[in-house]
C-alpha cells in the first residue's frame, strides 16, 4: 500500500512546493535583481543593494521588526486575557442580549477596518493615545480579538463541566481547577487564536499608520511605500523579511506549546516518539 501511494505523495508534495515555494523564489530573485523587465525570464545582472539597504543601512529595519513583534506579543497576551472569560460566558451561559453581544464581538471580521479605525482615531486623539505604542496595541485588539474568542469558544464547547465538578469534589479550588483541568484543554484553541492574532497584528498597515501617525514604525509601514511604486528589489527583500518574521513568531509559539506539554506530560511524548 505504501508503494502504491508513494507516487501520489510525491506529486502532492511537488504541487505543494510549487504553490508555496515558487512565490518565495520569485521574491528572492527579484530582491537581488538589478533591473528585471518583461519579457526576460531571468534578470540580466544581480546586485545585493536591496539587502544592504534594509539590513546594514539606516532604514530602521531592525527597530521596526522589534516594534512589530512587541506590539504583536502584547496584543496576543491581552487577547488571551479577554477571550478566555468571554468564551466561557458565551458558551456556558444563557443571558439576555447574548446574540447581540456575539454580533458586536464578531463585527470586526465583517466590517472593513477603515470604518472602525476612524472612530477609534477620534477617541484616541481626545485621550492622547495617538502616536504611541499603547494606542496602536489597543487599536490592534479590534481586528484580532474576534479570532481569538472564536478559537477558544470551540475549545470550550468540547469541555465537559463534569471534569471541573470532579475536581471540585476532590477539593480543588477555582484557580487549581482552571490551571489543571480547563487550561490544558483550552491550549490548542488558545494556540490557534494566538497564531491568528500574531499574523493579523503583524500585517496591519492602515490601523498602525492612522493611529501611530507615522511615529510608530512597524515593518508594514516601511514595506508599503516600496510596494506601491517604489523600488521593487527593496520591496521584495522586505516581503521576504516580513514572511521570515511571521514564520519565526509562529515557530516560537509552537515550540513554547510543545515545551508546555512536554513539562506537563513527558511520558506521553515519549510514548508518541517511540511509536514514530
Amino acid at each position: 500500500m505504501k508503494r502504491m501511494f508513494l507516487p501520489l505523495r510525491i506529486c502532492l508534495s511537488l504541487i505543494l512546493f510549487l504553490f508555496i515555494g515558487l512565490p518565495f523564489i520569485a521574491l528572492l530573485i527579484s530582491s537581488i535583481a538589478a533591473g528585471w523587465q518583461w519579457p526576460d525570464l531571468f534578470p540580466e545582472t544581480f546586485s545585493f543593494r536591496a539587502w544592504e539597504y534594509i539590513l546594514v543601512g539606516s532604514s530602521g529595519t531592525w527597530q521596526s521588526i522589534g516594534t512589530s513583534l512587541l506590539i504583536a506579543l502584547i496584543v496576543m497576551i491581552i487577547n488571551i486575557l479577554l477571550a478566555v472569560p468571554a468564551a466561557n460566558a458565551l458558551v456556558r451561559f444563557q443571558f439576555r442580549g447574548k446574540r447581540l453581544a456575539e454580533a458586536i464581538l464578531f463585527a470586526p471580521i465583517i466590517i472593513p477596518p477603515f470604518v472602525a479605525v476612524m472612530g477609534i482615531h477620534l477617541t484616541f486623539l481626545r485621550l492622547g493615545l495617538t502616536e504611541t505604542i499603547l494606542g496602536v496595541v489597543l487599536a490592534h485588539i479590534s481586528p484580532t480579538l474576534p479570532y481569538m474568542v472564536r478559537a477558544v469558544m470551540v475549545s470550550y464547547s468540547t469541555l465537559s463541566t463534569d471534569w471541573e465538578n470532579q475536581a471540585r469534589m476532590l477539593g480543588a479550588g477555582p484557580i487549581h481547577r482552571f490551571y489543571h483541568v480547563v487550561l490544558p484543554h483550552l491550549l490548542p484553541g488558545i494556540a490557534a487564536g494566538a497564531s491568528l492574532s500574531i499574523l493579523i497584528s503583524l500585517s496591519q498597515y492602515l490601523i498602525t499608520f492612522i493611529i501611530g501617525s507615522g511615529q510608530v514604525v512597524t515593518l508594514p509601514i516601511l514595506l508599503f511605500p516600496f510596494i506601491s511604486g517604489g523600488d521593487p528589489a527593496v520591496a521584495s527583500a522586505y516581503s521576504l523579511l516580513f514572511a521570515g518574521m511571521a514564520i519565526l513568531a509562529l515557530f516560537s509559539l509552537d515550540m513554547a506549546l510543545k515545551k508546555y506539554y512536554q513539562t506537563k506530560n513527558p511520558s506521553v511524548l515519549k510514548v508518541k516518539g517511540a511509536k514514530r
